[in-house]
């Protein structure tokens, strides 16, 4: 309703300069089809103004302060530009346009000023009477983490891929709760907590990852929770959170914010082994059938491997026959390939 009200009031200014080029004593000379020419400048002008101006969606900053903000800056412009063309409208003093260059580019700057300003208003927050510039979260989906995620550790190796493109955004109240756990009396939690500050610093000092930490525009209650401060934020910025808790990953799904679980994406992101694949495993203890050995890769799957009971401290090349996917995770079953290059 603003802009529309802001257009009407382009389009009727445009028209009040149009009277006055009228009614200026430079027109009463002017060819008949000067008037002409001026009349369907000034309607059409402020008419391709708006229509290209509504051509670019997704914009949004406050009213007043936009409006007054996009004035001053305009008609700042409006002066350097009609100092800068000076000495090349020296050149035209007769020329009946001169006079009213300035009110036209100062009606074009004014409100290009002001409807960029109204329209952007997630990139600036203005606060007065002290003109506060707050920056807010723009580009991509930020990522909104919790101290779990943080404290896991595996978020920033998986940022370190460029894995995630848009930046990573820490709830003050997650700040406050890592300091806390890191001054705890137990040692575990004390030892968790400087844990979670190390990935929070490795994070920040990393050139190609974005990170800051915000609060939530709308201050909480003093009974809310770190875990609605942290949906709140998420929903604000229209992120996603990241966690590793799964209690939180549910709350999240009941109020509808988008969540994401790390221990999901490391799963997902474990190999796929069909059978004829070839692995490198080391036997580390008997199976439960006779002759089995029993092995696990990098990411903890447990490899039962046939006949390797006897090579049981050794890493040795195995042929996978079959897999199986359980409550617990996942089962490779593999035999030795003895005879691997």
């Amino acid at each position: 309703m603003t802009l529309v009200v802001l257009r009407s009031l382009f389009f009727m200014v445009s028209l009040g300069i149009a009277v006055l080029i009228f009614n200026g004593e430079a027109m009463q000379s002017a060819p008949g089809w000067v008037p002409w020419l001026v009349l369907i400048t000034m309607v059409g002008l402020p008419i391709g103004v708006i229509a290209t101006d509504m051509r670019v969606r997704n914009k949004d900053l406050t009213v007043i302060t936009s409006i007054y903000f996009g004035l001053l800056i305009g008609v700042f412009l409006t002066y350097v530009a009609v100092l800068a063309l000076s000495p090349i409208l020296a050149s035209f003093p007769d020329s009946p346009v001169i006079p009213w260059l300035a009110p036209i580019l100062g009606m074009l700057l004014c409100y290009v000023s002001t409807s960029l300003l109204l329209q952007t208003r997630d990139d600036f927050r203005f606060i007065i009477p002290y003109v506060q510039f707050a920056r807010d979260v723009r580009g991509l989906r930020p990522n909104v983490l919790d101290a779990s995620a943080i404290i896991d550790g595996r978020i920033a190796e998986l940022a370190d891929t460029g894995l995630f493109q848009s930046r990573f955004v820490v709830p003050a109240t997650v700040m406050e709760e890592l300091q806390d756990i890191s001054d705890a009396a137990d040692k575990t939690r004390r030892l968790r907590g400087r844990r979670g500050l190390d990935i929070l610093s490795r994070l920040r000092s990393t050139p190609t990852i974005d990170i800051e930490i915000l609060s939530s525009r709308e201050p909480l209650t003093d009974t809310a929770s770190i875990e609605s401060e942290i949906l709140e934020l998420a929903r604000e910025l229209g992120g996603r959170v990241i966690t590793n808790d799964p209690n939180l990953m549910k709350i999240a799904g009941v109020r509808g914010v988008p969540a994401l679980n790390v221990n999901d994406i490391a799963v997902a992101l474990r190999p796929s082994y069909v059978p004829g694949d070839l692995i490198d495993v080391k036997i580390v203890k008997p199976g439960e059938e006779q002759g089995q050995g029993v092995g696990f890769l990098d990411d903890g799957t447990m490899v039962v491997v046939e006949h390797g009971r006897d090579v049981i401290g050794r890493t040795i090349p195995v042929s996978v026959t079959s897999t199986l996917q359980t409550s617990a995770g996942r089962l490779v079953f593999a035999r030795p390939e003895m005879h691997r290059a």
